[in-house]
């Protein structure tokens, strides 16, 4: 059967879609798990600029916890050029949202009432003469997707500072966004799947 001239580009489709299915269980699967176990945390967002309000069907996402103030970062800054990522120790606040308790380049140890988040990765390049005042990161969810058309409520929230994020963090500081609000109402939930 294996002299089959068919047999072999046949194997060979099925073991492609078994990884490709494989490959795309395993991306939905590991948001799920933040979702499913993560840490939420409400983050505050911050107005944008208005020239990038809306691209397509999604809308862009600012927070305050994207600015990290230098007096903020622990153990230095790193002084030769790299690839590099903060871990940022979040905690709550009395106004409910979560905010920079500390940062660092290298990583954080637990602490009761905090949760440590990661930095998507970013090149950082020192300037020795002039240090920055502050840091600019992403975490991964500076973009949320919404049906065709209601991205502009959201976008007028978010100007107005009334849209409110809660995100998960997973054990390895990976975010997730779990619900937006309004005013204290949540707008979107996120489904596991």
């Amino acid at each position: 059967m294996s002299d089959n001239p068919i047999f072999r580009p046949l194997v060979a489709a099925i073991v492609v879609a078994l990884l490709q299915t494989a490959f795309l269980g395993y991306m939905i699967e590991s948001r799920a798990s933040i979702l499913r176990s993560g840490v939420d945390v409400v983050l505050k967002t911050v107005p944008v600029d208005p020239r990038d309000l809306l691209r397509g069907d999604y809308v862009i996402l600012a927070y305050d916890i994207s600015t990290i103030p230098a007096d903020k970062i622990t153990g230095g800054f790193p002084t030769e050029a790299m690839d590099a990522q903060l871990s940022v120790r979040l905690e709550k606040q009395s106004d409910g949202f979560w905010g920079v308790a500390e940062a660092s380049f290298g990583p954080l140890a637990p602490k009761d009432g905090s949760v440590i988040a990661r930095s998507a990765p970013f090149y950082y390049y020192p300037t020795p003469d002039n240090p920055p005042s502050s840091l600019n990161v992403e975490y991964g969810i500076e973009r949320y997707y919404v049906p065709e058309g209601e991205g502009r409520v959201l976008e007028e929230a978010r100007n107005a500072s009334a849209l409110a994020v809660t995100a998960s963090i997973d054990d390895d500081g990976r975010m997730q966004i779990r619900v937006i609000s309004i005013d204290g109402k949540p707008l979107y939930e996120e489904p596991l799947y």
